[in-house]
């Protein structure tokens, strides 16, 4: 008789599934790469409130916040083959649909979505610099470009980091819905894995101890790179003091 659980299958499935790691990882980093562009972009159309393009804005995050990430997955990949065929028709191009890779519909799915919810981690961000030191900055003769290079952009950095570890994490979580697109990933593997020896329940637990201690490494790096924020902060304010202290005594 068949043993209900069998652990030996669950340390098995792992080295099964690393191959796929790296497809995996390609869609989160990809995908967070341009969700930061993006969201970076909307983000500095609402704080300068630029006419039209911030309620655009404004309605493209609620849009993608308020629907699911699987729903926009099919729109992506059902939605972008119609487009590029509307385009042939209209303007005389010949995009070869049936040639596009299904992990470009998931990165485009994925850098939309994340877009939206990083865009308002960063608008949080941008607005929470104390106004005190811009001013200082252009006390100084900075120009506009420089109090956004040297104060803004790293007081900002330092506020939404922790955020965006949580939003990249969420990211990672995410790719297990890539196979919707014919992405063969973790997720997929570790379905077609299962159904040839019908251990899904092994096969899972195996998945996710992955995902588990990819989300661990990932906090790990975000954890560093804010100690390490918070360190090379802590040596611009005692370099100040000494500045500061040094101009008294003259």
């Amino acid at each position: 008789m068949p043993k209900l659980f069998d652990p030996q299958i669950v340390w098995e499935g792992i080295p099964a599934l690393l191959p796929y790691l790296p497809i995996t990882m390609e869609i989160v980093l990809v995908s967070a790469f341009f969700a930061l562009v993006l969201g970076f972009a909307i983000a500095l159309v609402k704080v300068r409130r630029v006419p039209v393009l911030q309620n655009l804005a404004t309605l493209y995050v609620s849009y993608m916040r308020g629907t699911p990430l699987l729903v926009q997955m099919y729109i992506a990949f059902y939605g972008v083959p119609i487009l590029l065929e509307y385009m042939n028709r209209s303007i005389g191009t010949h995009y070869s649909i049936n040639s596009i890779s299904g992990m470009f519909f998931v990165i485009i799915a994925f850098s939309l979505n994340e877009a939206a919810y990083s865009s308002e981690t960063i608008r949080a961000a941008l607005q929470a610099v104390d106004k005190g030191q811009v001013e200082a900055g252009y006390s100084i003769g900075l120009s506009t470009l420089q109090v956004f290079r040297y104060i803004i952009l790293p007081e900002s950095l330092k506020i939404a980091l922790p955020s965006l570890g949580n939003i990249f994490i969420g990211l990672l979580k995410g790719t297990s819905l890539a196979f919707v697109c014919a992405v063969v990933e973790m997720t997929a593997a570790s379905r077609l894995i299962a159904g040839r020896n019908l251990r899904f329940f092994e096969m899972y637990v195996s998945l996710s101890l992955i995902y588990w201690a990819l989300s661990l490494i990932s906090e790990r790096i975000f954890a560093f790179l804010e100690k390490r924020l918070r360190k090379s902060d802590a040596v611009i304010r005692k370099n100040e003091k000494l500045a500061q202290a040094e101009a008294g005594k003259d």
